[in-house]
Parts: structure tokens; C-alpha cells; sequence
């Protein structure tokens, strides 16, 4: 049971990451559309719901990723390259939370600006 939890943890951290960013870049693509004036509530309720599914999507990828903290089997490739893997991973987790952060300031930007 627990390696099956662990893939569906794993499976739903990934696919959400990538769904924040199919919403940043739909949220992108729709605001670099010339729309008529009458159409222009509704395009900017279709950005809104883009980026509150995008808010949605961090939320999933946080709650996910603290659950691989408790499902991932550690030192499977030995001490020394856990030490390394646990670096990667910081510096990983550091460059994310950066992009996570820009890229959701910047859909935030284009929607609400």
C-alpha cells in the first residue's frame, strides 16, 4: 500500500506542477489577445479562474511534495549520494519556490494590472 501511495503522491505533485504552469502560460496567451471591448469581462473572467486553478495547482504541489517527504524511501543508493541527493534537492526546492513565486506574481500581474 505504501509504494502505491507513494507513486499516486508522486504522480499528483508532478501533474500539478505542470498544470500551474499550462496556467501561467494560458493566462499569458489570453492577455496577448486583442479583444473587443464586449468580450472583455468575460476574457477577464477566464484569466481569473486560470489563475486561481494556478493558485490551486502550488497548493497541491506543496500538500504533495510534504507527503513524499513522508513516503520517499531514504538511502537507497548509500550515504554518500544522500548527502548529495539531499543538496540537489534543497537547491531544487530553493529554484522552484523562486519560480513559483515569479511566475505566479507575473500571472498575477497580467490578470488584476
Amino acid at each position: 500500500m505504501k509504494k502505491a501511495l507513494t507513486i499516486v503522491i508522486g504522480f499528483v505533485h508532478d501533474f500539478a506542477a505542470g498544470c500551474w504552469a499550462a496556467t501561467v502560460l494560458g493566462v499569458y496567451w489570453l492577455s496577448a489577445q486583442s479583444v473587443p471591448l464586449e468580450i472583455g469581462s468575460i476574457m477577464f473572467g477566464l484569466k481569473k479562474q486560470l489563475f486561481y486553478a494556478g493558485i490551486g495547482s502550488i497548493v497541491l504541489v506543496f500538500t504533495m511534495g510534504a507527503g513524499r517527504s513522508f513516503t520517499y524511501v531514504s538511502n537507497v543508493y548509500g550515504p554518500d549520494a544522500e548527502r548529495v541527493r539531499r543538496k540537489m534537492l534543497i537547491m531544487k526546492h530553493i529554484a522552484l519556490i523562486v519560480i513559483f513565486g515569479s511566475g505566479t506574481y507575473w500571472q498575477y500581474s497580467m490578470v488584476f494590472d
